[in-house]
């Protein structure tokens, strides 16, 4: 990691020339009055005439474009240092107005007055990532679903209808193509220094914005089209982001010197991390971690280029090769198929935490949302800082040639340690189906608790049939319970009476604690996952349908507004409820007991693996059954025995040709 000290660019030698040289090798001065009119309209020919193309083939030549365009980016950053903010806002607010986001824009002309590096780049972040949105929300008057990458979305026909080819080909100079000067992703990935990005490219994107304000108001003038915004996505359950303790001014200016000491920090980078703390203490939680973001990537690339040996991925790819970012550094292989060193550099722990920050689907996606525009930055959660700022000052501890133990040891550094070192993945598939398996268990334990009409009213309803069915399938229920109890926790169990002993929630509170590899699942796995989430999702689905009616019912008879139909029904409700209890219980324990088999799936061959996706399939259907079955529409209690009849078979099958995965592990021995 010594590299640290001797990296002066994340540039490569072409990236570095296109960003730095090339737009300023035109010594011409370029008249304002040429791209704006009196009334402050964009002129968008003169800007659109200094694209310029290849002979070949008609598309942008990119080089020559950036050549030609330097010197119009200049003239107009010396024409907004010459406004006034009030002469800036009577001039351009209205025009930013189409981005949701106008405050950002006057915050970032207020930047370009005083060309501190890191607050150019960190406005030039905050600018794309609000276009991209912004351009997002215009797409969506024609097209239907939005490209996930802004280059797919600047390339599409959509935008080219609204604003036409040739402007759209003036942002892909700037933001759109790996080709041209690929501002965004240059910074967002971490690849270029504070004093690297030319502020005049800011002022030209701002510039830009607001012409496309203006065209975007004729469009909509004339097609009576209306612009709506998508809303903002927002970050719930918080408490399920809570890993480190909240970080104090002490901890905060700890970490100050350990970025000054840690051999994880490029040091033409400090400047980034500086701004990123002191972000942070002044409550700017979403510069903080949009500062943070690139730096974690970059100090991971000089591990993975470190530990892999490719010294030349610390690097901007050339168009034509591959970026080193988040997602190829978090990935089990290299692109050259040999295993990728980096995790088990980072440990598993560390691992868990980026992947389900950054990348898990049900996770926060961080990096994802942030840089595409998704989150409010105004209301960006102290919370979710907290987390990203805690875990980055544990691998400057972690990863440094400075002898780092009093940092380590001391008293409000060791906590985060503590705590980065046992995390366990919260947003994997997995541990997704562990909680929901939890949350349905807690729901079904509110049933005995249900008010009920007294006994003796249910007596004297003649023809109410069924308990000697129920009794049935409860004892079938037993009878699987006892052929699988040797492949449960003993400490659990009790052969007197297996369904209270055993379907119970400290079983599956034990199952739910057992530590499942999460890192870089196969594909059967994943499948697997799915249909046991689908199972458990039914489940909880039945359980609250029951709860739901349970009530409704019983203030109806209590208040004597039931007929004598719908008094047959909610009788025949109370006495299924009896065995629909136990079955729910016992679903939940065997999808539960196969999710801490689940990697013993891949042992099976292809004609066994269809055949038990085949049966969970089959679980599955009953679970959706029962959810018709009981739900107000349908009220159908008498079917749902014969229906859990059938299902009980099938297990009971499955069950004695041991073909279920708790079956095939011979190697877990539970205490």
């Amino acid at each position: 990691m010594a590299l640290s000290d001797s990296v002066t660019t994340c540039l490569s030698p072409p990236v570095h020339y296109v960003i730095c040289k090339l737009g300023f090798e035109k010594k011409d001065t370029y008249d304002i009055n040429n791209i704006l009119s009196e009334n402050g309209e964009v002129c968008w020919q003169a800007v659109t005439e200094h694209v310029c193309y290849l002979e070949s083939d008609q598309s942008v030549d990119y080089i020559k474009s950036i050549r030609s365009l330097g010197p119009v980016c200049e003239s107009i950053n010396l024409h907004f240092k010459s406004l006034t903010k009030e002469q800036f806002v009577i001039q351009y607010a209205l025009w930013f107005r189409w981005t949701n986001y106008t405050e950002l824009f006057l915050e970032v002309f207020d930047v370009l007055q005083y060309t501190q590096t890191t607050e150019v780049a960190l406005g030039l972040m905050k600018l794309t990532s609000c276009l991209e949105r912004a351009l997002g929300d215009v797409y969506l008057l024609i097209g239907k679903d939005c490209p996930f990458l802004l280059r797919d979305l600047l390339a599409s026909e959509q935008l080219a209808v609204v604003f036409g080819q040739a402007v759209m080909n003036v942002l892909k100079v700037f933001i759109g193509s790996p080709y041209g000067l690929n501002l965004r992703n240059v910074l967002w990935h971490g690849f270029a220094s504070p004093q690297e990005i030319p502020v005049k490219y800011c002022a030209m994107l701002l510039f830009l914005t607001a012409g496309l304000g203006q065209l975007l108001q004729t469009y909509l003038l004339q097609t009576k089209c209306i612009l709506v915004h998508r809303p903002y996505v927002i970050f719930v359950s918080l408490e399920e982001l809570d890993v480190f303790p909240d970080l104090n001014h002490e901890t905060l200016s700890i970490a100050e010197e350990l970025v000054k000491l840690s051999s994880f920090v490029l040091k033409t980078m400090l400047p980034f991390w500086m701004a990123a703390l002191t972000a942070f203490k002044q409550s700017r939680y979403a510069d903080c971690v949009i500062l943070l973001l690139p730096q974690l990537e970059v100090g991971l690339r000089l591990l993975f280029t470190t530990t892999n040996q490719c010294p030349n991925r610390l690097l901007t790819a050339e168009p034509s090769a591959l970026y080193t970012t988040f997602d190829e550094m978090l990935a089990k292989c290299l692109d050259n198929e040999e295993v990728n060193q980096l995790p088990a550099v980072l440990e598993e722990p560390a691992m868990e935490f980026l992947w389900d920050f950054l990348n898990h689907q049900e996770g926060p996606r961080i990096r994802d949302r942030l840089s595409h525009g998704e989150i409010n930055l105004e209301t960006f959660p102290r919370e979710v800082a907290n987390q990203i700022v805690a875990f980055a000052i544990t691998l400057l501890c972690r990863f440094s040639d400075e002898d780092m133990f009093a940092f380590k040891e001391h008293m409000v550094i060791k906590p985060l340690m503590n705590c980065a070192s046992c995390y366990r993945s919260r947003f994997h598939p997995i541990s997704r189906l562990k909680k929901q398996v939890l949350e349905c268990m807690k729901s079904i334990h509110i049933w005995p608790e249900l008010p009920t009409v007294p006994k003796e009213h249910i007596q004297t309803i003649k023809g109410l049939e069924g308990n000697a069915e129920a009794s049935t399938l409860i004892l079938m229920i037993s009878e699987i319970i006892s052929q699988l109890q040797q492949y449960m926790p003993q400490n659990c169990c009790s052969s007197d009476d297996p369904i209270n002993s055993v379907l119970t929630e400290r079983l599956l509170i034990e199952l739910c604690d057992t530590c499942i590899c999460t890192l870089y699942s196969p594909r059967p796995v994943l499948e697997i996952l799915v249909v046991l989430r689908k199972i458990s999702t039914q489940c909880h689905q039945v359980s609250e349908q029951v709860i739901a009616s349970t009530e409704l019912r019983y203030k109806q008879w209590m208040n004597k507004t039931l007929r004598s139909r719908q008094r047959h029904n909610y009788l025949r409700m109370l006495n299924s409820i009896k065995f629909l209890s136990p079955v729910l219980r016992f679903i939940l324990v065997l999808i539960t007991l196969e999710l801490v088999n689940v990697h013993l799936v891949c042992r099976k061959n292809p004609f066994d693996y269809q055949q038990y996706l085949k049966f969970l399939k089959s679980v599955l259907q009953y679970t959706e059954n029962l959810v018709t079955y009981t739900s107000p529409e349908k009220n159908k209690w008498d079917e749902t025995m014969e229906l859990t009849n059938k299902a009980l078979i099938k297990i009971r099958k499955i069950s004695d040709r041991k073909l279920m995965l708790m079956q095939l592990a011979t190697e877990i021995k539970w205490v």
